[in-house]
């Protein structure tokens, strides 16, 4: 039985899902991958402040607070700047190496990209957390990981026309339906759905192409495929979505 002391200290609550293992030389039948298909915006964060934590004045103010708040942190980080504000920190990176210290900076050859790194505050929360095992996932496919390439970002924000690649289980785009393909889809409006037209890579275990444009700030990724994992095409094309929401740029 837990004791008082044990019950406090648990704040906070990680649902997940287990998926078997296929990563080399790592120990264990399973991974555990986090079970929420929901990113939280700003506004929705500001409301959430005024309900459970009793922010007390108005919540118009304060998104428009936290707007110039976050406009004011990206034009510092522009300026070559790193932020902190004691949970995570942001700082700008430039990739890429130069042949001397005369080379002009090319985009192409040294990307530009922003990181972050945790600090020490969200450091002491992670005691706080219980981690609840919702049991075992869909194994006939899944996404695991979406990485802009060029952004260097993960399973989190791409920009159109920016390679990609994605890695996961079963994901092979196969099958003589029309509706088979890779597509970005809109979460507020699914039926906008943008098909990938150019793919480098596809393999069971991934795919690398060209972003689109949806023109909707938020979109789950979603493969169609008649891929069954042996040399025999299902009748019906599956559908295997994103856990986690992408962000167009």
């Amino acid at each position: 039985m837990p004791s008082i002391t044990d019950v406090e200290r648990v704040l906070h609550h990680i649902r997940v899902k287990l998926y078997p293992n296929y990563l080399p030389k790592v120990e264990g039948a399973y991974i555990a991958r986090t079970d929420s298909d929901k990113t939280l915006s700003m506004e929705e964060v500001c409301a959430i402040m005024k309900t459970r934590a009793g922010f007390t004045g108005k919540l118009e103010d304060l998104i428009d607070y936290v707007h110039q708040y976050n406009d004011e942190v990206a034009y510092q980080l522009c300026d070559g700047f790193a932020v902190n504000n004691g949970y995570y920190s942001i700082y700008p990176n430039i990739g890429g190496t130069f042949n001397s210290v005369n080379e002009a900076h090319n985009q192409a050859k040294n990307p530009i990209s922003f990181r972050f790194g945790i600090r020490s505050g969200l450091r002491k929360l992670i005691d706080k957390i219980s981690v609840d095992i919702t049991g075992l996932a869909d194994t006939s496919g899944w996404i695991d990981k979406f990485t802009d390439t060029d952004e260097n970002s993960v399973n989190t924000l791409y920009t159109a026309g920016d390679q990609f690649v994605i890695h996961g289980h079963k994901l092979k785009i196969a099958g003589d339906d029309p509706g088979v393909g890779l597509y970005f889809v809109p979460v507020d409006d699914p039926s906008k759905a943008v098909k990938v037209s150019r793919i480098a890579k596809n393999t069971p275990t991934e795919i690398i192409g060209i972003a689109p444009k949806t023109e909707w700030v938020e979109n789950h990724i979603e493969i169609r495929t008649q891929y069954a994992g042996s040399g025999t095409t299902l009748k019906t094309p599956r559908v295997i979505t994103s856990s986690f929401v992408l962000e167009e740029a």
